[in-house]
């Protein structure tokens, strides 16, 4: 298998458990579940365009970064012009949690993605309930239908979807309801990244679609390519939990 067949298979198992331990109404009763979620379709463009992502670790770069809390760092994402924060929440092969979001939830004014596999619609009820407004979908680890029911869902939470593909095959995924169609530029299976190939797909996109250049962000230089070829958002994590600083990367990227 695969890494991300791997944490698939993991996944299932924590679901399994999870659901054994919390039911969906005490998930809907929990205290962010009523609250009015905010919109990256609003966001988006009024500020820098960029998902900042707080991430401790990955199996393909081990640890990133475990000494900063997660406050400490999406706070100054959202003072500098981050349009939306990501928070990772696989606790396996991530090092996240959902307590990741549920403390830092009331300080901030700007969309949450939930960043995890999702491949159950328990999770989507966990996701409103620690606080998310966006959540993400995998094209490679689930099926058209799959996407669209999931979509649904979603909506029906008043939850965003960003959906994201890596292939010419996983175009077919998308469908009129998903909110933002995110590109990775990393391969999940072998991580290697191709800007250019992300570039390419994103020609075959329907028109009017939110477009998102996903991960592999590495300088100003990759940020400025990207944004010329088009790219309306940019999730961007492990570059800036090395220790680069946002204030200062949007400073130069708007110049």
């Amino acid at each position: 298998m695969n890494i991300l067949d791997t944490i698939i298979e993991n996944k299932k198992k924590e679901i399994a458990k999870a659901k054994s331990n919390i039911s969906v109404q005490q998930l809907q009763d929990a205290e962010f579940f009523g609250r009015e979620t905010f919109s990256l379709k609003h966001t988006l463009k009024s500020k820098s365009g960029i998902i900042a992502e707080f991430k401790r670790k990955s199996p393909s770069k081990g640890i990133i970064n475990d000494t900063k809390t997660p406050l400490e760092v999406v706070s100054e994402y959202e003072k500098f012009g981050a349009s939306a924060v990501s928070i990772l929440t696989d606790s396996e092969f991530f090092g996240g949690s959902f307590e990741d979001i549920r403390s830092v939830r009331k300080h901030l004014n700007i969309p949450i993605l939930r960043k995890d596999f999702m491949v159950d619609e328990y999770q989507f009820y966990e996701a409103k309930s620690i606080g998310a407004d966006i959540i993400l979908l995998i094209a490679a680890c689930l099926s058209p239908t799959q996407v669209s029911e999931f979509t649904d869902l979603a909506h029906q939470l008043h939850l965003e979807v960003l959906l994201e593909i890596h292939t010419e095959e996983e175009l077919k995924h998308i469908n009129k309801n998903v909110d933002f169609v995110g590109i990775n530029n990393r391969n999940l299976k072998d991580f290697k990244v191709d800007l250019q190939h992300s570039v390419d797909l994103k020609n075959q996109l329907p028109n009017g679609i939110y477009s998102i250049a996903e991960s592999g962000i590495y300088s100003e230089k990759d940020f400025k390519f990207l944004k010329e070829k088009g790219f309306d958002g940019f999730l961007m994590g492990e570059y800036f939990m090395k220790g680069n600083k946002i204030q200062d990367f949007i400073a130069n990227v708007s110049i």
